[in-house]
């Protein structure tokens, strides 16, 4: 079974991010190609441009915990300013394109533009924020409190019914992912709710027709 936390990236500026993205080398990755290996030892920031990565961590028995997905003007890699191993794997989760940065080139751009080391801390602090909040909702929130989270978190503003579509499809496994569980779990709940009227899929959406039950 592959497990996931959820993980939902905080705005931020992309000024930075852009100047850094010009100094870098485009490449182009296709779904499921490996970018990052644990353990390895790296020195390149990877700055998405289309596509997404998925941040992941995996045993030996196939088993794997995924950290975060990242979108277009986010990175991944920033350990790699230490250089030390890398500390997780990361994959293109669909066809992506993305600057590759050079740690030489980023330390030269800290140098010039200061300013980004303290908006580079400030992401390693949501990020350490965020690890922590997500390892607390699978440790001490049953699946079903981790699904109406997870939908509540990823849902659009209502409509004029008040009916709420998720940002992005999900299959069942994807949201397995990011809660820890079996995909049947997944399917049960969802159907639960489903014929309860608190849930409808229309063209593959999800959409919340209504305020979940905080227990079911």
């Amino acid at each position: 079974m592959n497990a996931a936390l959820p993980t939902f990236q905080a705005p931020q500026s992309t000024h930075h991010i852009q100047a850094l993205a010009r100094l870098g080398v485009q490449r182009r990755y296709r779904r499921g190609a490996l970018l990052i290996q644990e353990g390895e030892t790296g020195d390149t920031l990877y700055i998405v441009q289309q596509g997404r990565l998925r941040a992941f961590l995996a045993d030996g028995n196939g088993k794997e915990l995924t950290l975060g997905s990242y979108g277009p003007m986010e990175y991944v890699g920033e350990m790699s300013l230490d250089g030390g191993p890398r500390s997780a794997n990361v994959e293109a989760s669909e066809n992506c394109t993305c600057s590759v940065v050079s740690r030489e080139v980023l330390l030269s751009y800290i140098a010039s533009e200061p300013e980004f080391a303290l908006e580079l801390m400030a992401r390693l602090i949501r990020r350490a924020r965020l690890a922590t909040e997500s390892a607390r909702s699978v440790a001490l929130i049953d699946v079903y409190g981790r699904l109406v989270r997870l939908l509540n978190q990823m849902a659009r503003e209502p409509n004029e019914a008040g009916e709420r579509a998720l940002r992005e499809r999900m299959t069942h496994q994807a949201m397995a992912q990011h809660l820890a569980c079996s995909r049947e779990m997944v399917s049960r709940l969802l159907r639960d709710l489903e014929t309860g009227g608190y849930v409808a899929v229309r063209e593959r959406w999800i959409w919340l027709l209504k305020p979940l039950p905080a227990r079911w």
